[in-house]
């Protein structure tokens, strides 16, 4: 099994967004159609300006996109059955994300996931990698390599190799 691990060379960072999103406008590359913009991406994050700068960066390749500042509040919200894709912080108060993925494999949900952290360990990004997470980004990250994730979340490709 291989995983979307991606080195870091930029780093997103909310001011920086005009610049990003002139770089990652070529929604072409995510196959984005109108069938790309129904597609819904979860952002679980506590930190209000990682949400905020994720959230622009997918809907400027047109996908929807809802922002939750808690596991707690995804579980509990509408959007969990329209989530196409869920990409979530592992360290947050309350349930962490790697709780967050125990939750919904126990309840035989499926959706791909990609997680980002400041605190990256690899007993923790083998643990979920192993449970199917489709990547693994320690912050700060660079929009390509959540990019490329995203891609192979939606598009359902074969995982790329390890880095």
């Amino acid at each position: 099994m291989s995983h979307c691990i991606i080195p870091v060379v930029r780093t997103l960072d909310v001011d920086m967004l005009p610049m990003y999103m002139g770089v990652i406008l070529s929604s072409q590359r995510l196959g984005n159609t109108d069938v790309g913009r129904s597609l819904l991406i979860s952002i679980v994050d506590d930190d209000e300006s990682v949400r905020k700068a994720i959230d622009a960066l997918v809907r400027s390749l047109g996908y929807l996109a809802a922002t939750f500042a808690s596991a707690e509040e995804f579980l509990n919200s509408d959007r969990l059955i329209d989530t196409s894709c869920l990409i979530t912080d592992l360290r947050m108060p309350g349930m962490s994300g790697v709780e967050l993925q125990c939750r919904l494999i126990a309840q035989g949900r499926a959706i791909p996931t990609i997680f980002i952290t400041a605190f990256a360990d690899e007993s923790t990004r083998a643990r979920v990698l192993t449970a199917g997470a489709v990547g693994f980004l320690s912050k700060p990250f660079n929009e390509e390599s959540l990019l490329n994730c995203l891609d192979k979340a939606l598009n359902g490709l074969p995982r790329a190799a390890s880095w």
